[in-house]
């Protein structure tokens, strides 16, 4: 899981298909902000604003993810979603719409950012693809506050592997277990994503969606900042092959986990 983060150089994550960045949209911008610099040390500064209200989050001086603000009226659920690099936003905007996905934004130009699109795949898991800068990809990785791994969450994995092997290139490698759907999409021999196929216990409300894994120093000690800062703690602590993992939600819902790396 962490590997393909820490393995990845400026080159690989700008490589087509690579997961590059990951934006939050949310309706208390400011609220939101303070959450995340006293859970993670994030500081911020200005970001494009074609979208509305966006800003930056860095970390030791690099910038490792961004946030928006939404419209009152725009009621989809808060969450974290990833981008894929590409060098065409166009070009596999269009292989999203022939694949069965709906692109839903753009692709439109967001000043020196670059050019993005935001779609989903045909199981409605929404996503973005950016041709941006190589000096605005997420750059840190690999310490607490930055992206360690983003995971599709869905109700089984063989179809929508096909739709994101078609439109980035990736290389299946799933697990060979009866009772465990789970698929790792590689890019240059490097994990870069999962897809998790659990059936009815994909939550109704939300249907099939993307879920990032954030670094972090101290899985318990992360979850005692969470409730405190006025989140929640939907999945314990618990130890895994990667390390030990939980899952979150912030104070307006956005549901992501956090993994702290083996001892």
């Amino acid at each position: 899981m962490t590997e393909a983060r820490e393995s990845a150089g400026p080159h690989a994550r700008t490589a087509p298909g690579t997961p590059c960045w990951v934006s939050l949209m949310a309706h208390g911008l400011t609220a939101t902000e303070e959450f995340y610099e006293s859970l993670f040390g994030w500081e911020f500064r200005p970001g494009p604003q074609q979208l509305g209200p966006y800003v930056r989050a860095l970390l030791d001086g690099q910038e490792v993810a961004g946030m928006g603000q939404l419209p009152p009226e725009n009621r989809l659920p808060i969450a974290w979603t990833p981008y894929f690099a590409s060098d065409d936003v166009d070009r596999t905007a269009e292989q999203v719409r022939l694949c069965g996905g709906t692109v839903a934004v753009g692709p439109l130009d967001l000043a020196d950012a670059g050019r993005l699109a935001i779609a989903s795949d045909p199981s409605g898991a929404v996503f973005g693809v950016w041709q941006g800068a190589p000096h605005l990809i997420t750059a840190l990785s690999g310490v607490p506050g930055t992206p360690a791994w983003i995971e599709l969450l869905t109700f089984e994995t063989e179809s929508v592997a096909k739709f994101y092997e078609t439109v980035f290139g990736y290389a299946e490698e799933p697990v060979v277990s009866a009772d465990f759907d789970y698929v790792t999409l590689r890019l240059g021999g490097r994990p870069v994503a999962g897809l998790h196929g659990v059936g009815h216990a994909l939550p109704r409300d939300r249907g099939s969606h993307w879920l990032t894994y954030f670094q972090v120093a101290d899985a318990d000690e992360t979850l005692r900042q969470v409730t405190g800062l006025g989140g929640q703690v939907l999945k314990a602590a618990h130890d895994s092959p990667h390390g030990r993992v939980a899952t979150v939600a912030d104070p307006e819902g956005a549901v992501f986990s956090v993994i702290q790396n083996p001892r």
